[in-house]
């Protein structure tokens, strides 16, 4: 039976990606060795992670000035390295879900954080607006895709400070204006690679401000000085995310994989609207691309394990949605295909028909 992928991350990757690697691990580019045992300063390597960097570049249309790293740790260790380097007095920082309300707590470590505004109210049901961001902060951050209440910003701000943003989930999926951010970074495990890869889009003039001492490893200047291979990088994780770089470019690159993903978004969605079992948990307008959290209508809340017995007979996988919001969960990432989504529309229209 097709197994139909919907976990929130690691999640699915291109078939590409996974063929590829597979061969690496192998024999990498006809070295004769495992990719998991190559050295990071072959010539092979350096290759992948010159092109990696490029292909990020040229995909998102970064502008001169710009550094592309990867690096690991993950994106919770940006939550630090962040502030670390760029908080001198004060920072805003908008809360929108579990992963901002992380960063928040790190950031205040290292100086004053103004949080502009929250949707903490509605169980983060919704984006907020209408806030104001202190003129004076070093930064203003946001988390532009929360997995697991389902909301997304799909514009990119205007404001009056540094921006910056977590894109973990959502990274690639849309076009991004990045001459508006001064620093972008995510996990790869969503949108790009196997989990183990953080990458980071950092304007090169914004370092140097603070005026703590800020460890080797945790200051994005060692890495930028050493095009991400300061130390070991994450080898196995940077080839995957390469070959994920390719497919990408060869199916059109950014602004095509967004008209799929707006495609795939309201095929679910109007099913969602349609069906009288279910209802979304997330405002309209502010609803993910990514992840479409869905719950049993009202009065319907005991068939919840049957719809779920009956999606996992039928494939599907990680539809299960967080315990903090409960219901079901489908992660629309770039590599899930437009079938696994049809499937999940047809196992719901049957779950109508067959549970009257």
């Amino acid at each position: 039976m097709k197994k139909h992928n919907f976990y929130a991350g690691p999640s699915i990757l291109p078939e590409v990606t996974l063929e590829k690697t597979a061969e690496a691990i192998k024999d990498f580019a006809g070295t004769g060795i495992s990719l998991m045992s190559i050295s990071h300063r072959s010539k092979e390597f350096v290759a992948v992670m010159d092109e990696a960097q490029q292909l990020f570049k040229d995909l998102l249309n970064i502008p001169k000035g710009y550094s592309v790293l990867f690096l690991g740790g993950g994106a919770s260790t940006q939550f630090a390295m962040i502030p670390y380097n760029l908080l001198d007095k004060k920072a805003a920082y908008l809360n929108t879900g579990a992963w901002s309300t992380k960063a928040i707590k790190e950031a205040k470590l290292f100086g004053e954080v103004d949080v502009v505004a929250s949707s903490e109210d509605k169980n983060f049901a919704y984006i907020p607006k209408g806030y104001t961001i202190p003129e004076d902060a070093d930064y203003f951050h946001i988390t532009t895709n929360n997995t697991i209440y389902g909301t997304e910003t799909k514009t990119d701000l205007d404001v009056p400070v540094p921006l910056v943003a977590d894109m973990s989930s959502d990274i690639l999926s849309r076009p991004v204006d990045i001459s508006k951010y001064i620093l972008i970074y995510g996990g790869a495990q969503k949108n790009l690679a196997p989990a183990g890869v953080t990458f980071v889009i950092i304007r090169d003039d914004i370092l140097g401000k603070v005026d703590r001492a800020i460890p080797t490893m945790l200051n994005y200047k060692t890495h930028i000085d050493k095009g991400s291979m300061f130390n070991t990088p994450p080898v196995f994780a940077v080839f995957a995310l390469l070959q994920t770089l390719r497919w990408l470019k060869d199916l059109g690159g950014v602004e095509e994989m967004h008209r799929i993903n707006e495609k795939k978004a309201a095929l679910l969605y109007g099913e969602i609207e349609r069906n009288t079992f279910f209802k979304g948990t997330a405002n309209k307008e502010d609803r993910s691309l990514m992840n479409v959290c869905f719950v049993m209508n009202d009065g319907m809340e005991d068939k919840e394990k049957a719809f779920l017995d009956l999606a996992t007979a039928k494939g599907m996988v990680g539809v299960k949605g967080h315990r903090s919001v409960g219901g079901f969960r489908a992660s629309l990432y770039n590599a899930l295909p437009m079938e696994s989504v049809e499937a999940l529309v047809a196992c719901m229209k049957e779950f109508e028909q067959t549970s009257k």
